[in-house]
């Protein structure tokens, strides 16, 4: 999608501290991180939502969460413990319109979510 934030750090167009990247997904730091660890994984393909996500994106999203966990395992948080989060629509807190997972940890997180 031209106007996406994220379509254009995964074009290239914008700078982002690669994690890491493969052939579907790309994944960054957060220029506003909330832990000393936050990575954002996201789909190369364009989804705006999870609220979008269909049958045929079952294989997508495992694949997001095994290299949410190898990069949890690489930033030394696997063993601690880290949070996967996916917000939803702009009352659900996702400011960008680009499915993503945040991970975060590297600190202990609260028990709450909002």
């Amino acid at each position: 999608m031209e106007d996406c934030l994220f379509c254009k750090i995964v074009a290239g167009k914008i700078p982002s501290q690669t994690v890491y990247q493969d052939d579907q997904v790309f994944a960054f730091r957060d220029i506003n991180p909330q832990a000393p660890v936050h990575v954002l994984i996201i789909p190369k393909t364009h989804i705006t939502a999870v609220s979008d996500i269909t049958k045929e994106h079952i294989p997508l999203l495992g694949h997001m969460v095994v290299i949410a966990n190898q990069i949890a395992q690489s930033e030394g948080i696997f063993e601690k413990g880290y949070r996967l989060a996916i917000n939803c629509g702009k009352e659900g807190g996702q400011a960008v319109a680009h499915l993503h997972i945040h991970l975060l940890g590297g600190r202990q997180m609260s028990g709450k979510l909002g």
